[in-house]
């Protein structure tokens, strides 16, 4: 199972038809995340990192080229590709849709029509992975930022998805929190499961990305394995 992107272009405030009328925010982007794959995605603020993952479950529409997730057009089962890509937003309040911790975790398995038992199993997982045990009951208004943070990771873990994409997840976090979540990424892509994170700082990450690959001006700059700390300066990237 992969998530593909070929020759993508999106245009802002574009439709397509009228490219010297709209801001190009990729132009031209492939890359593929394959089962297991553990990819950071790396670039400067405006280099396109948040509208790529977007088209991945069909937030967004490309103006030319294709996402394939699993295989299938994202444009032909946009629903599909919602339930196999989990996504953490980088405004987690752009994905809460309950009023405690606990309803917020289980909406998404719920949706996924799946037994009580199974659903409260994933909750309590996906809660204590991100060392939030015991905290079902709390409101989300009532949070701190990293708190909030780590409830939305934990409703995307709690949807058991094919392919992870986190989106600049370690905002607010302490240490004790941050590497709670990296060792839950790390079990994930022991599983197969693909994790996608989106950052400008790759502290800590070096040793669970299998790749970096950094945008420049809505294009592929890079695409390594181990990329030198001098080509990510250069790429306006802070080296691990």
């Amino acid at each position: 199972m992969t998530i593909t992107v070929a020759d993508v272009t999106y245009r802002y405030n574009g439709d397509g038809t009228d490219a010297d009328a709209a801001t190009a925010a990729l132009n031209g982007v492939s890359l593929t995340v394959d089962d297991g794959d553990v990819l950071v995605l790396a670039g400067p603020n405006g280099s396109g990192k948040t509208t790529l993952v977007r088209l991945c479950n069909g937030l967004l529409t490309p103006d030319a080229g294709e996402v394939r997730v699993n295989g299938t057009p994202v444009d032909d089962a946009p629903v599909a590709a919602r339930s196999s890509v989990g996504m953490v937003f980088q405004d987690p309040r752009d994905g809460f849709v309950a009023a405690t911790v606990g309803a917020d975790v289980a909406f998404g398995p719920e949706n996924l029509g799946l037994a009580h038992d199974e659903i409260d199993r994933r909750v309590d997982d996906a809660l204590a992975a991100v060392r939030m045990d015991g905290r079902a009951t709390d409101r989300i208004d009532e949070l701190s930022g990293g708190e909030r943070e780590r409830v939305a990771i934990a409703g995307a873990l709690a949807m058991d998805p094919d392919h992870l994409v986190l989106d600049e997840p370690f905002t607010g976090l302490d240490w004790d929190a941050r590497r709670s979540v990296l060792n839950r990424l790390d079990h994930l892509r022991h599983r197969g499961v693909s994790v996608v994170i989106v950052t400008h700082d790759l502290r800590d990450l070096a040793v669970l990305a299998d790749r970096t690959v950094a945008l420049a001006d809505g294009r592929v700059a890079l695409d390594v394995a181990d990329p030198s700390p001098e080509a990510l300066t250069d790429l306006g990237v802070r080296p691990p």
